[in-house]
């Protein structure tokens, strides 16, 4: 199928070109549709990696005259774009000192999970909506996994493991809706709302107010249904997460002025921006710069919270694909 779709993709593009130019549309038509085909099959097929896909529009629009080459460049360089960039940075720092593993194993703590049953799922899924407000949803959910296996690793109780992998996966999809970086589409949706409604962006905070409504009754609609079944009880073991280490404390710190800078940055009174005068401030400079300050930060160890090394691991592939 891949190797068919592999010819099909430019195919259909050509033959949707040929037959848009010759139905008297403009040649900028035909070449966007051709180009939107040939993306999109190849894209839903991957007979090559859809982030080499999404190369296709910033390399045949300018060449076609559709667009110039600082038209293309901007979807690829968009603000929304480089938040979500520095969001994958920071995430990468958040697993580099370990933070999240400690701020889940409290989570499930305070549920009382270390009885097990429904409390273990009940915190599992807390943790892994909390984190994945942040994180982005596949980042949360293998951070979280080895904890699950490591938790039920002496458990007899099949039903349990598999409430348990179940709701860290829902609730890393529901916590993602509840702010603008906890997933890609959420950006995709304000840059499109901000097109639609004349350049009115919806602030960091206004999508909470949206959203946030949604993670809390949808969290323990999904927590019962998954849990409905379920009788064990069985105290189970929770990792040990030891003291506080100082690269955990300064990672968090960061991350935690990081989200109050987002969703102060436009209200109340028109947030910190509008107060200090610096309207042209976004979000993702507030993202970029806690990245700049994490790789200053030392970590204790000899090192910093964040390194370049560090920041080569985020999937940039994404990044590409929501470009094109």
């Amino acid at each position: 199928m891949k190797k068919i779709m592999l010819i099909a993709g430019p195919a259909l593009a050509i033959l949707a070109w040929i037959a848009l130019f010759i139905s008297g549309f403009s040649a900028s038509i035909a070449w966007t549709a051709s180009v939107v085909i040939w993306a999109a099959v190849w894209w839903i097929f991957e007979p090559i990696p859809i982030s080499i896909t999404s190369l296709l529009p910033i390399a045949i629009l300018p060449l076609a005259g559709v667009l110039d080459a600082k038209q293309v460049g901007a979807a690829y360089g968009d603000p929304l774009v480089l938040l979500m960039m520095g969001g994958f940075m920071l995430s990468m720092a958040m697993e580099k000192s370990g933070t999240h593993r400690r701020i889940a194993v409290m989570m499930v703590h305070a549920f009382g999970g270390q009885h097990g049953g429904r409390r273990l799922v009940f915190g599992f899924m807390a943790a892994s909506a909390f984190l994945s407000m942040w994180i982005s949803n596949a980042a949360t959910v293998l951070m979280l996994l080895p904890i699950v296996l490591a938790v039920t690793a002496h458990s007899s109780d099949l039903a349990l493991k598999k409430c348990l992998l179940l709701s860290v996966a829902y609730a890393a999809s529901v916590g993602g809706i509840g702010t603008p970086i906890g997933t890609p589409p959420n950006l995709v949706f304000m840059r499109l709302y901000t097109e639609v409604a004349d350049g009115v962006e919806p602030s960091f905070f206004t999508w909470m107010t949206w959203a946030i409504p949604i993670v809390v009754v949808m969290l323990p609609l999904i927590a019962f249904w998954l849990t409905r079944g379920l009788s064990s009880s069985e105290s189970l073991q929770l990792p040990n997460v030891g003291k506080w280490r100082f690269e955990e404390v300064a990672t968090l710190c960061v991350f935690v002025i990081t989200a109050l800078l987002w969703i102060t940055r436009k209200s109340p009174l028109g947030g910190w921006s509008g107060q200090l005068g610096i309207t042209n401030a976004s979000d993702a400079s507030v993202a970029l710069l806690a990245v700049v300050v994490m790789n200053v930060i030392p970590n204790g160890k000899g090192g910093t919270l964040l390194t370049w090394e560090d920041c080569k691991r985020i999937p940039w592939g994404v990044l590409i694909l929501f470009g094109g």
